[in-house]
């Protein structure tokens, strides 16, 4: 296998909106993410991935796009994005864009057109029906809108102001492949692909992702833009399994380098229910089942993974899954250690590392996301108490992952001078960047020291994967690299647990919890988490 960079790199989500303001008008932008690069230098992560700030009317905070090549006015100017690269370049962190290519803006030059002129070429960038058939937007209500200036439905799989691409049109694709072209001029070091298991779509046989020509599509992509140069291309793919993943990720397949695969997310939910209705506790042995399927069924020759537990749609993993209340710190560390440590790409969320929590919502005036607010809409339409809609949110909102960075104690968290857009989460005199740099022992010390694991020892690329056989909340596996082993053990409940094995440890890697020399006779503390080399 021929190493790419990104195999032993860690990736950090930055929301821009969310993450640092310079100017004082509450909502974050690109000055003031180049302002934090020294801090991220300081994690070691080695890019970041950005989402959208593109120009936008921000219905969807970005993911609609009006212009693929200018910057939305509220995050700064094209200027300053290059000014973002450059220094990023100086401290080895390359910057991820966005690419949003499934959808535009209703307000996107193309769609202005295709509206006001039904016989443009502009016309067939997008899906136009005479009559709807029942398809249903993700974020509630039917999936088509009629536009009563052209007499004919749009179909809109997200916000009626999020139309879909016609990705059937040739000419439409090639404009796409100019604007990806345009951003690997400026010296970006890759992309992640919003929903691009969609791109593929035939509306009128209801396939809404992975279509027949969806591969076809992303290879065509692949030769007119990024596939000679060593970038890194992830693409969203809710409902991938591992065959499907090496499809994308096959090095001989000349597609993109990995996907974000959201199985062990699901698991938030209950099985066959809208995502409202979440799961109250952590399946652990079934967590266990979907991550040995994807260590051992993705190869290191045949594709890659990405490993994450959190982004700008999910809620905060140490709120939902760990215990953020008891446990905050020691449990954040225990799912740090236990996904890092596996094989394939990391990616860590803004605020993750140092164990920011999900927002104690209590009235819907608080809440922001067009998501969050349709559900509230059509729940409270059927009858559901306001209280129960309020719980959901608390628990599964996007809006949990996008309250502000929390930097110090001062007012607003050091996130701005002013009020910001979205509330700062009432926890962050405890919970902050400040407190954690000053703590040896904190959250940020432990990714710290996880992303400099990956970048020493290339069995965490390499090595094999085990699962063992243990109590169900524990969680531990091997990684075997040649006569090398290396046990990662975690409990992931807020008990004691037994743990057994006849090894002998060599070394410790990292831990969070005191590990002595005797595996067989093993009490794991709660959210106990370690790894250790194995004697060989």
């Amino acid at each position: 296998m021929q190493e790419k960079w990104w195999h032993n790199a860690v990736v950090y989500q930055v929301y821009p909106k969310s993450f640092k303001d310079s100017n004082g008008d509450g909502i974050g932008d690109l000055k003031g993410i180049t302002s934090k690069l020294d801090y991220l230098a300081k994690l070691g992560i080695t890019a970041i991935w950005l989402s959208p700030v593109y120009d936008s009317p921000m219905d969807d905070n970005g993911y609609d796009i009006s212009n693929y090549q200018d910057i939305a006015s509220i995050f700064g100017t094209m200027g300053d994005m290059d000014e973002l690269i450059a220094e990023g370049k100086k401290r080895d962190i390359q910057i991820i864009m966005d690419l949003v290519v499934n959808h535009t803006s209703d307000e996107h030059a193309w769609f202005i057109e295709a509206r006001d002129n039904p016989q443009s070429p502009e016309r067939d960038y997008y899906i136009w029906r005479d009559k709807p058939n029942d398809l249903t937007s993700t974020f509630s209500g039917s999936a088509w809108e009629y536009d009563e200036k052209s007499g004919q439905y749009y179909l809109h799989f997200f916000s009626k102001k999020q139309p879909d691409l016609n990705w059937e049109n040739e000419e439409l694709r090639q404009k796409i492949y100019q604007m990806i072209n345009f951003w690997i001029d400026k010296g970006i070091g890759g992309f992640r692909m919003d929903v691009i298991d969609m791109i593929g779509k035939i509306p009128d046989e209801k396939i809404v992702s992975n279509g027949p020509m969806l591969h076809p599509y992303l290879k065509e992509m692949n030769k007119a833009t990024f596939g000679d140069k060593d970038l890194l291309t992830v693409g969203e793919a809710w409902g991938a399994n591992p065959e499907e993943a090496k499809k994308y990720s096959n090095p001989e397949g000349q597609e993109l380098s990995m996907v974000f695969q959201f199985e062990h997310i699901c698991l938030q939910y209950q099985e066959g229910q809208p995502k409202w209705q979440y799961q109250k506790e952590l399946n652990v042995g079934k967590l266990k089942e979907i991550f040995n399927k994807w260590q051992t069924e993705l190869g290191v020759e045949d594709g890659w993974n990405s490993l994450f537990w959190n982004n700008h749609d999910l809620p905060r993993i140490v709120s939902i899954w760990g215990n953020d209340q008891d446990y905050r710190e020691k449990s954040a560390k225990a799912y740090a250690i236990l996904l890092h440590l596996m094989r394939g790409t990391p990616y860590i969320y803004q605020g993750e590392e140092i164990g920011m929590t999900n927002f104690p919502f209590e009235t819907l005036d608080q809440v922001e996301d067009i998501e969050s607010l349709n559900y509230a809409r059509e729940a409270l339409e059927k009858g559901v108490p306001l209280e129960q809609i309020m719980d959901s949110i608390r628990v599964i909102g996007r809006d949990n992952a996008r309250t502000p960075m929390q930097w110090d104690t001062t007012d607003y968290a050091g996130f701005s001078s002013a009020k910001p857009w979205l509330s700062v989460n009432p926890n962050y005199a405890a919970i902050n960047v400040e407190s954690a740099l000053d703590d040896p022992n904190s959250i940020f010390y432990t990714y710290q020291k996880l992303v400099q694991l990956r970048k020493e020892n290339s069995w965490l690329v390499r090595a094999d994967f085990e699962l063992l056989e243990t109590p169900e909340k524990i969680f531990a596996y091997i990684r075997k690299d040649g006569e090398r082993r290396f046990l990662v053990v975690v409990n992931l409940s807020s008990q004691e647990q037994e743990f057994h094995l006849k090894e002998t440890i060599e070394s410790v890697l990292i831990a969070n919890t005191d590990v002595k020399d005797d595996l067989e006779q093993l009490t794991l503390a709660p959210w106990a988490a370690f790894c250790v080399e194995l004697v060989a």
